[in-house]
């Protein structure tokens, strides 16, 4: 996956670039930026991804996402 992104320096625009992330990785961005944000109203237009949630559950959760990413990167990496 590649994640647009425009960088500045001192308010001005110095670049536009990519971040490429594996499934994984993206993932777990996803996951951390739901975590950060918590506490923060979720635009109306938004899956409900950002409801409060135990600290280990979202560590278990994410441990599970991530095997079965991990999984589906070996079956795909297979079939080529």
């Amino acid at each position: 996956m590649a994640l647009p992104l425009r960088l500045s320096r001192n308010g001005e625009h110095a670049t536009d670039t990519e971040l490429v992330l594996s499934l994984a990785e993206a993932e777990h961005l996803h996951a951390s930026l739901c975590r950060a944000l918590d506490g923060h109203p979720p635009p109306r237009d938004v899956p409900d991804c950002r409801d409060a949630v135990v600290a280990a559950n979202a560590v278990d959760a994410a441990h599970a996402l991530s095997a079965k990413v991990a999984e589906a990167n070996r079956r795909s990496r297979g079939a080529l």
